[in-house]
C-alpha cells in the first residue's frame, strides 16, 4: 500500500510539472526577450509566477487565459 501511495504522488507531481511553463516559453510566445518578461513581472503586467526555489514557473492555463484576454495588466 505504501508503494502505491508513493506512485500516485509521483504521477500527480509529474502531471502538475507538465502544466508549468518557464520564462523562456512565455518569452517565445510573446516574441520578446526573457529580460522583457522579467520587466513585465516587475510591473505586474503578467500573472504572478510560482517560485520553486530560484526558479519561476507559471501555470499554463493561467498564461493561456491571460493570452486569450489580450494580455491585460495584472495590477490589483
Amino acid at each position: 500500500m505504501e508503494k502505491e501511495s508513493t506512485e500516485k504522488i509521483e504521477t500527480i507531481n509529474q502531471e502538475a510539472i507538465a502544466e508549468l511553463i518557464d520564462i523562456a516559453s512565455i518569452a517565445q510566445r510573446l516574441k520578446c526577450s526573457t529580460r522583457h518578461v522579467r520587466r513585465l513581472i516587475e510591473a505586474r503586467r503578467i500573472p504572478r509566477p510560482i517560485k520553486l526555489g530560484a526558479l519561476l514557473r507559471w501555470i499554463k492555463a493561467d498564461i493561456d487565459q491571460w493570452f486569450i484576454q489580450g494580455c491585460p495588466n495584472c495590477r490589483k
